[in-house]
Order: C-alpha cells, then sequence, then structure tokens
C-alpha cells in the first residue's frame, strides 16, 4: 500500500516530507523520508510502543496545508497499540489477551481495545488537524465500516462508555480487567473524563475515507480463478460469523446436501468465526513449545479459526457417505496467517477425520481442546503461513467434484 502510495504521489509531482510504515514484519521502505517499522500482533509489545511513538512525532505539527494519507489495514488495532494516558503497557497487554479468548468478534473486540488505545477511537484524526487526511481502508471486518478496521484511528467512535461496559459484562471479562481500566470506564460513565471523540468533533471534517479492499473483493477474485478453469461458482451471501466449529459444520452440511443433488463446482464463503477459550482448554493448551517463535499467553499455540473450522468440517464428511467423497473443503487467512501458528489454514475432505485417528489423535478431544493445528498436521493437512500482504478476513472454498 505505501509503495503504491509513493508511486502516486511521484507520479503527480507531490513532495512526500515523511512517513511511518508499521507492519507484521520490516521490510525495506519505498521512500527515503518513509520509515518502516515491525510492530507486534495479535498482542501489543515493545515494537507496538515504539510505532505509536514514532507516528505521535510524524503527526506532531501538522499545519492547515498539509496533506496527511493513512493506510489502513487489519491488524492496526494491535501494530501500532499503545495505552492511553495513565494505563499501563501491561494492562493494555492483558486486555487484548483476554479478549482474543471471549469469542467476540472482531467488531466486539475493537469497541472495546479503542477506549484504550492511544491512536483508536478516531484519535488519530484529532493529532493530524487542521491537515486534510485522506484515509483509505483494506476492510477485515464484516460491514466494512472503518470505525471498525484497525480500532478506527481516523473515524469517530459510535459506541458509548456504556455499550462498551455492556459488552465486557456479557464476555466476562469485565471483573477480568486491571483496576485502572475499570476506574477509567467509571470516569467516563460519571462524566469525569471525556468520552472517545464523536462525528461532532471538527477534526473530523478534515477527514475523508474510502474503503479500496475487501472480503467481498477477494470472493469475486476467487468466483473468477474458478471460472477461468470451468468451474461453477455460487457465492454464498450470508458471511461466515460466530463459533469456528459450527461453522465449519455448516459448511460441511451445505456441501453434502449439494453433493446428495449431484451439483458439482465451487462454493465460497467469506467471513470472520471466533474461538471461545474455556478455562479448561486454555488450561489443556499448556506452555509447550510453539509452532513458531510466538506464544500468546491464554491461546492454545495449536489452533486457529480456520482450521479449527477445518476440523469440524472434517468431522462431518467422516459420517457423509458417498457424497462426502466428492468434497474438499479450503478454510484459510487472506493474510497468510492463522492464530499464532505457522498455518494459513487447512484442508478437509472425506477422509481426514479417520487419518487423524490413524495417526495415534483423537480428533474429538483435538476439537474439544481447540489443538486443531497438531490434529490437521498430523495428516498432512495444513496451508503454510506465507506473507500475503493483505488482510481482509477470511476465506472458505468448497469443492464438488
Amino acid at each position: 500500500m505505501a509503495a503504491a502510495a509513493v508511486t502516486a504521489l511521484q507520479r503527480s509531482l507531490h513532495t512526500i516530507a515523511g512517513g511511518v510504515i508499521v507492519a507484521p514484519e520490516h521490510a525495506p521502505s519505498p521512500y527515503a523520508t518513509i520509515t518502516s517499522l515491525a510492530g507486534d500482533h495479535p498482542l501489543p509489545g515493545r515494537h507496538s510502543f515504539t510505532a505509536a511513538d514514532r507516528i505521535g512525532e510524524m503527526a506532531a505539527g501538522m499545519r492547515s496545508d498539509d496533506v496527511a494519507i493513512v493506510l489502513m489495514s487489519g491488524g492496526a488495532t494491535s501494530l501500532i497499540a499503545a495505552p492511553i494516558r495513565g494505563m499501563a503497557e501491561s494492562d493494555l497487554g492483558q486486555l487484548f489477551e483476554l479478549l482474543l479468548g471471549s469469542g467476540l468478534d472482531i467488531r466486539a473486540m475493537n469497541a472495546v481495545r479503542k477506549r484504550f488505545a492511544r491512536w483508536g477511537a478516531g484519535r488519530l484524526a484529532l493529532a493530524l488537524a487542521p491537515a486534510r487526511t485522506h484515509v483509505f481502508v483494506m476492510s477485515d471486518v464484516l460491514g466494512d465500516d472503518p470505525a471498525d478496521v484497525g480500532s478506527g484511528p481516523c473515524t469517530p467512535d459510535p459506541n458509548t462508555v456504556k455499550d462498551v461496559v455492556v459488552l465486557l459484562q456479557k464476555s466476562g471479562v469485565l471483573t477480568r480487567l486491571s483496576p485502572a481500566m475499570r476506574d477509567y470506564l467509571s470516569s467516563v460513565g460519571r462524566g469525569v473524563i471525556p468520552e472517545t471523540p464523536k462525528g461532532t468533533h471538527p477534526a473530523f471534517a478534515h477527514v475523508s475515507t474510502r474503503i479500496i479492499g475487501s472480503n467481498r473483493l477477494a470472493l469475486d477474485a476467487v468466483s473468477a480463478h474458478a471460472a477461468t478453469i470451468s468451474l461453477e461458482t455460487e457465492r454464498v451471501v450470508a458471511p461466515l460469523r460466530g463459533d469456528a466449529a459450527q461453522c465449519g459444520a455448516a459448511v460441511a452440511n451445505a456441501l453434502l446436501e449439494r453433493s446428495r443433488h449431484e451439483h458439482a463446482g465451487c462454493i465460497v464463503w467469506g467471513g470472520e468465526t471466533t474461538v471461545q477459550l474455556t478455562p479448561a482448554a486454555q488450561a489443556s493448551s499448556g506452555r509447550g513449545a510453539p509452532p513458531i517463535e510466538m506464544t500468546v499467553p491464554g491461546v492454545p499455540p495449536s489452533g486457529g479459526r480456520c482450521q479449527e473450522l477445518a476440523l469440524a468440517a472434517a468431522k462431518i464428511l467422516a459420517s457423509g457417505g458417498a457424497a462426502a467423497i466428492r468434497v474438499t473443503i479450503l478454510a484459510a487467512g487472506t493474510d497468510g496467517r492463522d492464530g499464532p501458528t505457522d498455518s494459513a489454514g487447512a484442508f478437509a475432505d472425506a477422509h481426514t477425520w479417520a487419518a487423524i485417528r490413524e495417526s495415534g489423535r483423537d480428533p474429538d478431544i483435538a476439537l474439544q481442546r481447540h489443538e486443531s493445528h497438531a490434529a490437521l498436521g498430523s495428516v498432512g493437512a495444513l496451508i503454510p503461513r506465507r506473507v500475503t500482504g493483505t488482510n481482509v478476513m477470511d476465506v472458505v472454498i468448497g469443492v464438488i467434484e
């Protein structure tokens, strides 16, 4: 995104005074005055805090005749995360950890996280004012609302503190927050501390926002490619959301129904599911060596939402009879990464479930404990992790031969 912006600006003879790129991994900068940094994801850490400070330095001293270009994509909530004034860095990390295992979807998680993030909830727009700010968004959320992507650094916060407290109560996270965070929510509720920036703030009059990438466009590309190899394609309009295992079962059942009626072709779903970890599941994950260099506390290093979806689908296909033999499913994250694992997702077919059992693992227990990575890895059903340079949620493809 940054390289494309630099090219466009150079063609139109604009001066690039400076900038900062924050990505999951360090990469060379496309321009001399632009700094390239790596942030931390999915939990904020030292690199994220450094990136947040660098953004603050860039935003300082903006004038009314300046132009700021903000390139937003999924993952920015963590990559540029730093706590608001009065919060400890460890408190913010704990909040992210709790939310990742809460079962809340990305929109709900960001509604909470932006409350406590230095640049969330439109606060970056306030820092950039009075400069004209153009925001280009690669959406990784259902509905493509810019307020949800990356916790909406340049978008007014539509939620009140009461909305946030309700989400925290329903997910069981409220009582587990740090005392400082609970005190902050209480103070906002009593009017002692101001609410997050809302649409009436004059800073947003200088901001324009455009969605340039989304899950819908990714599904368009899948359908277009399927057509080139003579696969009839059906797009499922309803997005995948909610529990990953339940979605996996629903996908498998839908494909089996079509297979029994002698349909053939490609069926495509898009969206983003969730995995809710029970205390027992968290305890069973242990603290063994992770498959990559990162271990996320409270989140088992042997699973991701796409892998769990695929494993649940494999269970349904295993008992699908002749109709299941024709079905293969792929589930993967468009960012090339599925949870804190070395995989982008997984495949499943009618033989996967039995093959896992034959490998010496119990697939039922693996599904219950969210240990899909090890189970699917034992039968070669994982898709290797890769850097795709984008993040527009997940894609699930079912092929009926």
